[in-house]
């Protein structure tokens, strides 16, 4: 278990997005929720094990951390989320490990978590 308060700040490389962060070129809107924290925490959980080439990896009471591995160059992204039950939101960070630049691949990725979670619920 952890008690995680924040998320791990983006680079100053524009490989990363993260709801937590300050820079209008990082920032992406968390994930709200209007359900309970665990329902909220268990589709997170759906939407990535659903997804293609992800494989969570950590897994605590309040956050998530999953890899995604790119299907063309097998880059590896770290995908992280941490529930704010008090806010009912969903902060989410998105990076990739390599590389200067990922031609928005991490934002597309978060707003496609988005969608399917929003369907989820």
């Amino acid at each position: 278990m952890t008690d995680k308060k924040s998320l791990e700040a983006c680079p100053s490389s524009p490989n990363c997005v993260s709801s937590q962060s300050a820079s209008e070129k990082h920032n992406i809107s968390p994930i709200s929720y209007n359900s309970s924290s665990d329902h909220a925490y268990e589709t997170i959980l759906k939407v990535l094990n659903n997804m293609s080439g992800t494989k969570v990896v950590e897994e605590a009471k309040d956050y998530i951390r999953a890899e995604c591995k790119s299907k063309w160059l097998k880059v590896v992204s770290d995908l992280e989320f941490l529930l704010d039950e008090s806010n009912k939101i969903v902060d989410v960070r998105a990076a990739s490990r390599v590389g200067y630049t990922d031609l928005g691949t991490n934002r597309k990725r978060v707003e496609y978590i988005r969608q399917k979670f929003i369907q989820k619920v």
